[in-house]
């Protein structure tokens, strides 16, 4: 956008994108498909973004493939685009090559809970200090609309032309389960209540999950003849019940049914780093050298 405008005869000054400093104004209009939810997660994002307690030229983002990979090529920051399935441990280099860093890993459902579930138990596990934005369509967008691990029992995809008959996993609760000291799940509706949990997961050391429901508005409603994106997200914001604090074994999520939304865990314990250092202190005495530390 130029400078100024000419309105008439009388030039005005072009008003600015309130997200421009975040935002990659000259890639926009975006990609993805009208009224899917991927637009207001970055939204939510972008607006965490703004308060968060850490220096921006700090955070990098990190995507794999798939329609909410698309993420990193949006935003103002060090992005980095990876294989499928491979963000994490992507992200992991990332964070031990430059402990300053904070690194935002954003992704669909199949990229970190599919086929690279193994690096997301392990990442929990570790205490890696990153945080993942999981973005749920509930089937392998981008490639056809295929059965995904998060696909509810009996909706239809292309692979499952009668019905899924495959147990979808909890998201919160593998990632609770496995370690991950903050979990939380949002809709995509949940624009406020998302980009608060954002910025606590930001601004929080640990491996930090968030799921974020947003159904894939071009092959899973029309396929499961639910509507439009809007008229899907709007039915899962609006029969979402805000229950903090749940108990994540009680967070599966059913065809067309209520589902639970909220903070559901938020811990202290050492991250990945911290082992490593102190482990390093008991072992090496005088000759320690803290990994991360000024002459690194």
């Amino acid at each position: 956008m130029s400078e100024t405008q000419v309105i008439g005869k009388t030039p005005q000054k072009a008003e600015e994108h309130p997200m421009a400093k975040i935002l990659r104004m000259d890639r926009i209009p975006h990609i993805w498909c009208s009224t899917c939810g991927i637009g207001t997660a970055l939204t939510s994002f972008a607006t965490a973004l703004e308060k968060v307690n850490i220096p921006l030229d700090h955070i990098c983002v990190v995507s794999g493939i798939g329609c909410s990979g698309r993420i990193a090529g949006y935003v103002k920051l060090d992005s980095f685009h990876s294989t499928h399935g491979r963000a994490l441990p992507f992200a992991t280099g990332l964070k031990l090559g430059n402990p300053k860093l904070k690194v935002v890993v954003i992704s669909g459902d199949g990229d970190i809970a599919g086929i690279g579930g193994n690096h997301l138990i392990h990442s929990a596990r570790r205490n890696m200090d990153l945080v993942v934005l999981c973005i749920n369509n509930f089937v392998y967008a981008m490639t056809g609309g295929q059965t995904a691990a998060t696909t509810p029992l009996t909706a239809i995809t292309s692979t499952s032309p009668y019905g899924n008959y495959e147990r979808p996993f909890n998201l919160p609760h593998l990632a609770a389960s496995c370690g991950a000291v903050y979990v939380a799940r949002w809709t995509c509706l949940h624009v406020r209540r998302l980009a608060k949990s954002i910025e606590e997961a930001i601004n929080k050391k640990g491996f930090s999950f968030i799921e974020i429901i947003a159904p894939c508005s071009t092959i899973y409603a029309r396929r499961n003849r639910l509507g439009d994106g809007l008229d899907l997200m709007k039915f899962y914001h609006d029969n979402a019940i805000i229950k903090h604090g749940a108990d994540t074994r009680e967070l599966d999520i059913g065809y067309q049914d209520k589902i639970i939304v909220g903070k559901f865990v938020d811990i202290e314990r050492p991250t990945f780093l911290d082992s490593l250092n102190a482990w390093n202190k008991k072992v090496l005495g005088e000759k320690f050298r803290e990994y991360g530390g000024p002459n690194d």
